[in-house]
């Protein structure tokens, strides 16, 4: 209590998070070791695995544990940043070569899974990753850059083979034309859901701005909507899609029906009207009337007005509306798998039903990364469309 109270702790949040991570790894298993993906694994702890070269992860743990005692400076957290990069990367190689030398000796039905502990390492480690980020400062596009940095390793551990025998990868080898096919299906949904939410939100953002008495009805209609749990949303369009399948053979050789991508993507275009608008209606919103007035005494039309200068300086705002409206849609098409729809939803339901942790895994981790890059995508775009604007 003395030394927390002395002022020798620089950063209370990263010791925090180091004396989380310690207890983690002393207390949970970094991986779990079954026969075959339906029986529970049994653990391997941290300590476990150290042996040899393992020794090595220990290091960017030593530099974490000394990185809060030391002064706040730049050079402090970029070293705090490749230590987490070292990390992270290290955690991965460490569960892949065991996960390795575990199937030399077990057959192929064996299962090596990440574990308790390391699910947490690996989250506590980025959040030390983003604690730096934070104290630096930087701007968006440097975030984004850091950010792809401190992952690279990992990707290329990914992508060298060196982690072929955890569990999760051996489930995308047996299943790598269905999860091929859930990847399409995905962002064919969330692109045909864009398409449309684009072309409603916006004007409705427009005309919210333009005409204010519009707003209170506009807004509590689409937030309305948002209350509607999805699933439920999905079933309220069966009946009605079903019945005007079945009165119009024309739409229904269209492939409209009350199952599949239609009522996904009308469902997730409802969802995402009210982000859209309302970052319209904020972006306009925004504009400095001086900039519109300058327009104007300009000789400038309204029309001109609108497309010249509002639009180039509501655009940061409207593409924070698109980027919380992409980031959404690529959760909630998951649940659109309930219906029909496909995706990756459809994997992670099957194995739920089938009680495989891992096939949920192959389903749930492209989703993450995929709303990942899409909101690292929109900011660093968001980012360099400002500074073109000042």
């Amino acid at each position: 209590m003395q030394v927390w109270q002395a002022g020798l702790i620089k950063n209370r949040v990263l010791l925090v998070l180091w004396l989380a991570g310690a207890l983690s790894a002393a207390l949970l298993p970094l991986l779990t070791h079954a026969p075959n993906r339906l029986v529970t694994g049994k653990g391997i702890s941290f300590a476990a695995v150290l042996s040899g070269w393992h020794g090595l992860v220990l290091i960017p743990a030593l530099v974490l544990a000394i990185a809060p005692f030391c002064r706040k400076h730049p050079l402090r957290d970029g070293i705090v940043l490749l230590a987490c990069a070292c990390w992270l990367s290290g955690l991965l190689a460490l569960a892949g070569h065991e996960a390795q030398q575990l199937a030399l000796t077990d057959s192929s039905y064996s299962r090596t899974s990440f574990g308790g502990g390391a699910w947490i390492l690996w989250g506590l480690g980025w959040l030390a990753a983003a604690d730096a980020l934070g104290q630096l400062k930087l701007g968006p596009r440097n975030t984004v850059l850091v950010a792809l940095a401190v992952l690279a390793p990992g990707i290329g551990l990914l992508f060298s083979g060196q982690l072929s025998a955890l569990s999760v990868l051996k489930e995308y080898a047996n299943r790598r034309d269905v999860f091929d096919a859930a990847l399409s299906r995905h962002l064919e949904i969330v692109s045909a859901t864009l398409v449309p939410t684009l072309l409603i939100g916006v004007p409705l953002g427009v005309i919210t701005f333009r005409r204010t008495w519009l707003r209170g009805p506009v807004f509590s209609v689409l937030n309305l909507i948002q209350t509607i749990p999805s699933i439920a949303l999905f079933g309220l369009l069966l009946a009605p899609l079903a019945a005007l399948a079945t009165h119009v053979p024309l739409l229904a050789q269209w492939g409209i029906s009350g199952i599949g991508v239609t009522p996904a993507v009308i469902a997730l275009t409802l969802y995402s009207l009210l982000p859209m608008a309302r970052g319209t209606a904020a972006g306009l919103a925004q504009v400095p009337a001086a900039a519109v007035e300058a327009a104007r005494g300009m000789g400038m039309s309204p029309r001109q007005i609108f497309w010249q200068v509002e639009v180039p300086l509501a655009l940061p705002v409207l593409l924070s509306g698109l980027r919380i409206t992409t980031v959404q849609a690529i959760g909630l098409t998951t649940v659109a798998a309930l219906i029909g729809a496909g995706g990756f939803g459809a994997i992670m339901f099957q194995g739920l039903l089938s009680s495989a942790l891992d096939l949920v895994l192959l389903g749930a981790i492209p989703v993450i990364a995929l709303a990942i890059a899409a909101d690292a995508l929109f900011k660093l775009l968001g980012s360099v469309l400002g500074e073109r604007g000042q």
